[in-house]
């Protein structure tokens, strides 16, 4: 059973080679298992840290949002409110100029009228004056008047002429 010239001791060494090989595979396969084991921790706690940087920066960003969001809230209840107070102002403005207007309109037609009041007014005093004026010179009066001879009217409403 045994073979000549120790062909089984040949055997039997590359039985241990190999054994002895596969344990250092197996240890050098272990020890990139290990290897890798290491590295995918510290890769997964440096991911960790990034996710965690990413969140404290998205929260950064999220309060400095509703700061400015609150920011242009409080502009816009203020411009608004502006804006009320002009609108109102505009209203009364607008209110004035229409009685104001109004009023123009109505001394516009009052001049209007008190002009053509006095143009006719005008017209019937020259003609009263020119009747007059031929009323004295009819009766005679115009030459005591003319001559500095005051006229004087009595209590009996009869006039009296000033020698």
């Amino acid at each position: 059973m045994a073979s000549p010239g120790g062909s089984g001791t040949y055997s039997s060494g590359s039985s241990s080679l190999q054994n002895s090989g596969s344990e250092g595979d197996r240890d050098i396969m272990e020890q990139r298992k290990r290897k890798r084991m290491l590295s995918n921790r510290e890769s997964a706690r440096r991911s960790r840290i990034r996710k965690q940087q990413h969140l404290e920066g998205l929260s950064a960003q999220l309060d400095q949002l509703k700061k400015g969001n609150a920011q242009i809230n409080t502009n816009i209840s203020i411009t608004t409110q502006m804006y009320l107070n002009v609108e109102a102002e505009n209203a009364i403005l607008r209110a004035q100029m229409g009685e104001l207007s109004n009023r123009l309109n109505s001394l516009n037609e009052m001049i209007s009228f008190i002009n053509s009041t006095n143009n006719n007014c005008l017209m019937m005093f020259d003609e009263a004056q020119e009747t007059t004026t031929q009323l004295f010179n009819d009766c005679g009066f115009m030459d005591y008047a003319w001559n500095g001879i005051p006229i004087m009217a009595s209590a009996d409403n009869e006039m009296l002429i000033m020698y």
